[in-house]
């Protein structure tokens, strides 16, 4: 095996092309956790350069994928929380004060 630091490249990514001619690319930064518990591949390999580079777009956009669903879910938890927290201090507030007249 050998990189290919003249031939095709894709960004972010290290390519290498096998003595057969089997192209491996490998992620050189790791993705987020939470993207790899989602199934997200951080090496990926294929017969040509052209398959290889749509098995890391493909890779790319589940990680992308994967961390906005769970941004969402994050900010959909806080917003519970948050709501959760006001409600228990407008309970706390109105024991305090008993009933209007």
């Amino acid at each position: 095996m050998h990189n290919t630091p003249n031939g095709p490249a894709i960004p972010g990514w290290r390519l290498i092309v096998s003595d057969t001619g089997r192209y491996w690319a490998i992620r050189n930064r790791a993705f987020p956790r939470v993207a790899l518990r989602a199934g997200v591949e951080p090496a990926v390999d294929a017969d040509t350069f052209e398959e290889v580079q749509a098995a890391v777009a493909e890779q790319e956009d589940k990680a992308r994928t994967a961390v906005a669903a769970a941004e969402k879910t994050a900010v959909a938890n806080a917003e519970k929380t948050t709501l959760a927290a006001a409600e228990k201090t407008a309970v706390a507030a109105a024991e305090t004060t008993g009933p209007v007249s």
